[in-house]
Protein backbone atom coordinates (compact mmCIF):
# COMPACT_ATOMS: atom_id res chain seq x y z
CA UNK A 1 0.00 0.00 0.00
CA UNK A 2 1.57 3.28 -0.87
CA UNK A 3 1.31 6.03 1.20
CA UNK A 4 2.10 9.56 -0.65
CA UNK A 5 4.08 12.31 1.28
CA UNK A 6 4.55 15.06 -0.77
CA UNK A 7 3.75 18.36 -1.16
CA UNK A 8 0.94 17.51 -3.48
CA UNK A 9 -0.30 15.00 -1.89
CA UNK A 10 -1.89 14.84 1.19
CA UNK A 11 1.01 14.63 3.64
CA UNK A 12 2.07 12.16 6.56
CA UNK A 13 2.18 13.47 10.04
CA UNK A 14 3.78 12.08 12.97
CA UNK A 15 0.67 11.44 14.53
CA UNK A 16 -0.13 9.90 11.58
CA UNK A 17 2.96 7.66 12.04
CA UNK A 18 2.04 7.40 15.71
CA UNK A 19 -1.41 5.60 15.22
CA UNK A 20 -0.34 3.62 12.26
CA UNK A 21 2.47 1.76 14.61
CA UNK A 22 -0.78 1.52 16.79
CA UNK A 23 -2.65 -0.49 14.55
CA UNK A 24 -0.03 -2.38 13.90
CA UNK A 25 1.27 -1.18 10.10
CA UNK A 26 4.57 0.64 9.52
CA UNK A 27 5.91 2.58 6.70
CA UNK A 28 8.70 1.41 4.32
CA UNK A 29 10.61 3.39 1.25
CA UNK A 30 11.31 1.19 -1.97
CA UNK A 31 14.96 3.51 -1.62
CA UNK A 32 16.70 6.26 -0.83
CA UNK A 33 15.28 8.23 -3.51
CA UNK A 34 11.70 7.29 -3.14
CA UNK A 35 9.54 10.37 -2.82
CA UNK A 36 6.70 8.16 -0.82
CA UNK A 37 6.26 5.66 1.71
CA UNK A 38 4.86 2.43 1.47
CA UNK A 39 2.61 1.02 4.30
CA UNK A 40 3.39 -2.83 5.39
CA UNK A 41 1.72 -5.02 7.34
CA UNK A 42 3.58 -8.30 7.31
CA UNK A 43 1.63 -11.88 7.18
CA UNK A 44 4.21 -12.91 9.83
CA UNK A 45 5.71 -10.70 12.07
CA UNK A 46 9.21 -10.54 13.77
CA UNK A 47 9.60 -9.78 17.47
CA UNK A 48 12.39 -10.39 20.30
CA UNK A 49 10.46 -11.99 23.45
CA UNK A 50 11.71 -9.77 26.04
CA UNK A 51 11.30 -12.69 28.65
CA UNK A 52 13.63 -15.21 26.39
CA UNK A 53 16.32 -12.62 25.15
CA UNK A 54 19.79 -14.85 24.19
CA UNK A 55 22.94 -13.43 24.59
CA UNK A 56 25.90 -15.80 23.23
CA UNK A 57 28.48 -16.34 26.06
CA UNK A 58 31.09 -14.59 23.63
CA UNK A 59 29.31 -11.59 23.45
CA UNK A 60 28.37 -11.98 26.97
CA UNK A 61 32.09 -11.45 27.69
CA UNK A 62 32.68 -8.52 25.33
CA UNK A 63 29.74 -6.72 26.77
CA UNK A 64 31.15 -7.47 30.37
CA UNK A 65 34.21 -5.76 29.79
CA UNK A 66 33.78 -3.73 26.71
CA UNK A 67 35.92 -0.55 26.01
CA UNK A 68 32.93 1.68 25.07
CA UNK A 69 30.69 4.20 26.23
CA UNK A 70 26.56 4.00 25.53
CA UNK A 71 24.21 6.30 25.58
CA UNK A 72 20.69 7.01 24.60
CA UNK A 73 18.88 9.66 22.92
CA UNK A 74 22.36 11.83 22.54
CA UNK A 75 22.30 12.38 18.42
CA UNK A 76 19.71 11.30 16.24
CA UNK A 77 20.82 12.48 12.96
CA UNK A 78 23.66 10.88 13.17
CA UNK A 79 22.14 7.18 14.09
CA UNK A 80 19.58 7.79 11.17
CA UNK A 81 22.36 8.75 8.67
CA UNK A 82 24.65 5.85 9.63
CA UNK A 83 21.43 3.35 9.64
CA UNK A 84 20.62 4.86 5.63
CA UNK A 85 24.30 4.97 4.82
CA UNK A 86 25.16 1.76 1.82
CA UNK A 87 26.19 -1.32 2.86
CA UNK A 88 28.38 -4.20 1.45
CA UNK A 89 26.22 -6.58 -0.11
CA UNK A 90 22.85 -4.76 0.71
CA UNK A 91 22.03 -2.70 -2.06
CA UNK A 92 20.95 0.59 -1.25
CA UNK A 93 19.06 1.80 1.94
CA UNK A 94 15.30 1.82 2.08
CA UNK A 95 15.66 5.12 4.67
CA UNK A 96 14.34 8.31 2.78
CA UNK A 97 14.15 11.75 2.93
CA UNK A 98 10.45 11.72 4.55
CA UNK A 99 11.68 9.25 6.80
CA UNK A 100 14.38 11.01 7.84
CA UNK A 101 11.84 13.85 8.58
CA UNK A 102 9.26 12.07 10.13
CA UNK A 103 11.35 10.30 12.58
CA UNK A 104 13.23 13.27 13.28
CA UNK A 105 10.31 15.11 14.64
CA UNK A 106 8.83 11.86 16.36
CA UNK A 107 12.54 12.12 18.25
CA UNK A 108 11.88 15.58 19.25
CA UNK A 109 8.72 15.42 20.48
CA UNK A 110 9.76 12.26 22.59
CA UNK A 111 8.69 8.66 20.63
CA UNK A 112 11.88 8.10 18.39
CA UNK A 113 14.73 6.53 20.67
CA UNK A 114 18.37 5.72 19.93
CA UNK A 115 21.07 3.61 21.76
CA UNK A 116 24.40 5.05 20.85
CA UNK A 117 27.52 3.42 20.86
CA UNK A 118 30.50 5.49 20.90
CA UNK A 119 34.34 4.96 20.81
CA UNK A 120 35.72 8.30 22.34
CA UNK A 121 34.05 10.56 20.46
CA UNK A 122 33.23 8.42 17.16
CA UNK A 123 30.01 6.80 16.58
CA UNK A 124 30.61 2.88 16.05
CA UNK A 125 27.58 1.51 16.92
CA UNK A 126 24.21 2.26 17.51
CA UNK A 127 19.83 1.55 16.21
CA UNK A 128 17.10 4.00 16.43
CA UNK A 129 13.45 2.69 17.45
CA UNK A 130 9.47 4.07 18.50
CA UNK A 131 8.42 3.50 22.16
CA UNK A 132 4.59 3.75 22.08
CA UNK A 133 2.79 2.54 25.06
CA UNK A 134 4.65 -0.55 26.35
CA UNK A 135 6.14 -1.62 23.28
CA UNK A 136 9.04 -0.71 21.29
CA UNK A 137 9.51 -0.82 17.70
CA UNK A 138 13.14 -1.61 16.29
CA UNK A 139 13.66 0.32 13.02
CA UNK A 140 17.48 -0.28 11.97
CA UNK A 141 21.05 -0.68 13.30
CA UNK A 142 24.10 -0.14 12.14
CA UNK A 143 27.93 -0.64 13.40
CA UNK A 144 31.18 0.66 12.09
CA UNK A 145 33.17 -2.02 14.98
CA UNK A 146 32.55 -5.22 15.47
CA UNK A 147 29.67 -6.44 17.99
CA UNK A 148 29.32 -2.79 18.10
CA UNK A 149 25.38 -2.86 17.17
CA UNK A 150 24.51 -6.20 19.18
CA UNK A 151 26.13 -4.20 22.21
CA UNK A 152 23.44 -1.39 21.33
CA UNK A 153 20.61 -4.11 21.21
CA UNK A 154 21.95 -5.55 24.37
CA UNK A 155 21.30 -2.28 26.22
CA UNK A 156 18.04 -2.00 24.36
CA UNK A 157 16.66 -5.18 25.74
CA UNK A 158 17.81 -4.18 29.16
CA UNK A 159 16.33 -0.87 29.59
CA UNK A 160 13.48 -2.01 28.00
CA UNK A 161 12.77 -4.74 30.44
CA UNK A 162 14.04 -2.53 33.39
CA UNK A 163 11.20 0.05 32.06
CA UNK A 164 8.65 -2.16 32.10
CA UNK A 165 7.98 -2.75 28.43
CA UNK A 166 6.16 -6.14 27.24
CA UNK A 167 7.03 -6.20 23.63
CA UNK A 168 9.67 -5.61 21.13
CA UNK A 169 8.73 -5.61 17.37
CA UNK A 170 11.28 -6.29 14.76
CA UNK A 171 9.29 -6.13 12.13
CA UNK A 172 11.44 -9.09 10.07
CA UNK A 173 13.93 -11.43 11.51
CA UNK A 174 16.87 -11.80 10.37
CA UNK A 175 19.95 -14.62 11.34
CA UNK A 176 21.54 -11.65 13.15
CA UNK A 177 18.29 -11.22 15.03
CA UNK A 178 17.84 -14.91 15.62
CA UNK A 179 20.87 -15.66 17.31
CA UNK A 180 19.64 -13.71 20.40
CA UNK A 181 15.97 -15.62 19.95
CA UNK A 182 14.12 -13.44 17.17
CA UNK A 183 10.90 -15.09 16.24
CA UNK A 184 8.06 -15.03 13.32
CA UNK A 185 4.33 -14.89 14.94
CA UNK A 186 1.46 -15.15 13.24
CA UNK A 187 -0.65 -11.51 12.60
CA UNK A 188 -3.35 -12.05 14.51
CA UNK A 189 -0.81 -12.93 17.91
CA UNK A 190 0.89 -9.80 17.03
CA UNK A 191 -2.11 -7.70 17.23
CA UNK A 192 -3.22 -9.55 20.45
CA UNK A 193 0.61 -8.79 21.89
CA UNK A 194 0.37 -4.68 20.65
CA UNK A 195 -2.85 -4.66 22.16
CA UNK A 196 -1.72 -5.85 25.26
CA UNK A 197 1.28 -3.39 25.04
CA UNK A 198 -0.50 -0.24 24.88
CA UNK A 199 -2.71 -0.34 27.56
CA UNK A 200 0.66 -0.08 29.62
CA UNK A 201 3.36 2.37 30.12
CA UNK A 202 6.43 1.56 28.92
CA UNK A 203 9.61 4.15 30.58
CA UNK A 204 12.76 4.25 28.55
CA UNK A 205 13.73 6.81 30.61
CA UNK A 206 13.73 4.48 33.43
CA UNK A 207 18.39 5.19 33.61
CA UNK A 208 19.77 8.71 32.85
CA UNK A 209 20.62 9.30 29.14
CA UNK A 210 24.34 8.59 30.07
CA UNK A 211 23.53 6.42 33.19
CA UNK A 212 23.13 2.93 32.45
CA UNK A 213 24.51 0.02 34.74
CA UNK A 214 28.02 -1.73 34.12
CA UNK A 215 28.45 -4.38 31.39
CA UNK A 216 27.83 -7.02 34.16
CA UNK A 217 24.64 -5.75 35.20
CA UNK A 218 23.48 -5.22 31.55
CA UNK A 219 24.15 -8.93 30.83
CA UNK A 220 22.39 -10.18 33.80
CA UNK A 221 19.21 -7.92 33.38
CA UNK A 222 18.84 -8.51 29.97
CA UNK A 223 18.60 -12.03 29.95
CA UNK A 224 16.65 -11.82 33.39
CA UNK A 225 18.39 -12.74 35.73
CA UNK A 226 18.97 -10.04 37.99
CA UNK A 227 16.05 -8.23 39.45
CA UNK A 228 14.63 -5.21 37.09
CA UNK A 229 15.00 -1.79 38.62
CA UNK A 230 11.12 -0.72 39.37
CA UNK A 231 10.16 2.75 37.00
CA UNK A 232 10.00 5.87 38.78
CA UNK A 233 6.83 6.46 40.79
CA UNK A 234 4.41 7.98 38.34
CA UNK A 235 6.02 6.94 35.05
Amino acid sequence: MHAPDSDHDFPITPEILLGAYAAGIFPMAESAGDPGLHWIEPQRRGILPLDRFHIPARLARFIRNNPYRVVVNHDFRSVIEACAAPRPGSGETWINGPIRRLYGQLFEAGHCHTVEVYDGERLVGGLYGIALGAAFFGESMFHRARDCSKLALVHLVARLRAGGFTLLDTQFITAHLQQFGAIEIPRREYRQLLAEALRLRGNFAVWPQTGAPPGTDIVAIARGAAQRPAPPAGS
